[in-house]
């Protein structure tokens, strides 16, 4: 695929395009070169392969909300990075629902160096985050990156660790890249801009939204060689980046604990599954040093195939809320939200005030 250069302000109107995905982005670019898609009408755009709803939305682009946008990232000195740049990280390309767009603040320079997310319970024990955080600094001394999401806990440990030396940390947020939260992390996000990256998928000023953290936990995985666990519960946030690095292909490791505290439970648990018993980095060190020496990076992608995904197949035109897509596709409730999560990143649902609605009328493109 040919690299394709644009204008921040074309990046972000396909950003705020409605209903237009990565997927599309990528299948019209081995067509036309995408800045010159602005030129055409909506019909053109659909003989390309466009739906009419992505068509007219492209068409109708707001460009005063694209300028006001393009204002801010000025202002607020923030890098754009978008899928088709030559810095965009090659391992976050290469997953299902890759981002279009990368707000960063800091050394960018890092999203192609090798990475390890820590990640874990946000009311982490003293003993988890002291753990975190030494782990985090013996990576970074041995050139790893520590990538973390910036929550409470086992996020601001490894954090910390990995800047207590002379060490890198990329923090991937769940709001906008001007956004300081939480809040009691604020001096932290600036040393984190300041030593290492700041990376959100999404617009300045976006607030904190429930919805956006797994969609952030994609990104931590996805950017990493793999992702290490310690003190989380079964139904934790900590458990969507796993298993996102499963569905990439990546290692997982997991530091055992207490039979005795709930914070075990996920890392006995994934241990159970076949993630690697971590005492120590050289148990990570085993697995990931000869991708780093040789920069062998091949990362599966398994997208399921919408039509016949029961959870697909469970939400209708109108609204769908999720005990009843629950109840429809048979499935575990946990497993449902995690489909659900992927087709909205496909672009092939909307989340609504009360559930889910299909998004018609769209082509394969």
């Amino acid at each position: 695929m040919a690299q394709v250069s644009g204008k921040l302000s074309h990046w972000l109107a396909f950003y705020l395009c409605k209903g237009l995905g990565i997927k599309s982005l990528i299948a019209l670019s081995q067509k036309q070169p995408l800045d010159e898609l602005f030129r055409l009408s909506s019909l053109e755009l659909q003989q390309l392969g466009l739906s009419q709803s992505q068509a007219d939305n492209l068409v109708n682009t707001d460009w005063q909300l694209v300028a006001h946008y393009q204002e801010q990232i000025s202002t607020l000195k923030i890098k754009v990075i978008s899928y088709f740049d030559s810095n965009y990280p090659p391992l976050l390309k290469q997953i299902a629902s890759a981002p279009i767009l990368l707000f960063c603040l800091g050394n960018t320079e890092l999203l192609r160096s090798p990475q390890i997310a820590i990640v874990g319970s946000r009311n982490a024990t003293p003993t988890g985050l002291e753990i975190a955080a030494e782990f985090a600094h013996q990576l970074s001394s041995v050139g790893m990156t520590v990538t973390s999401g910036m929550a409470l806990g086992i996020d601001g440990a490894a954090h910390k660790g990995a800047l207590a030396g002379t060490g890198n940390t990329i923090a991937v947020l769940g709001t906008g890249i001007d956004i300081a939260y939480p809040k009691r992390h604020s001096l932290l996000i600036k040393q984190v801009a300041e030593r290492g990256l700041l990376v959100s998928e999404f617009l300045p000023g976006t607030a904190a939204n429930a919805a956006n953290f797994p969609r952030r936990n994609r990104i931590i995985s996805g950017l990493s060689l793999g992702v290490l666990i310690l003190e989380a519960q079964i139904k934790s946030g900590s458990l969507v980046t796993v298993r996102y690095a499963l569905e990439q292909n990546k290692e997982v490791f997991a530091v055992p604990g207490s039979i005795k505290s709930p914070l075990s439970e996920a890392s006995h648990f994934l241990i159970k599954q076949g993630a690697k018993l971590t005492e120590n980095i050289s148990d990570i060190l085993d697995e990931v040093s000869f991708f780093c020496e040789n920069s062998l990076y091949s990362i599966e992608q398994p997208i399921a195939d919408e039509p016949d995904c029961p959870v697909f197949k469970s939400i209708g035109y109108e609204v769908t809320s999720v005990d009843q897509i629950t109840q429809r596709s048979q499935l575990p409730v946990d497993e449902v939200q995690a489909r659900l999560l992927d087709l909205e990143l496909a672009d092939k649902i909307e989340r609504v005030l009360d559930g889910y609605i299909r998004l018609g009328g769209h082509k394969h493109v």
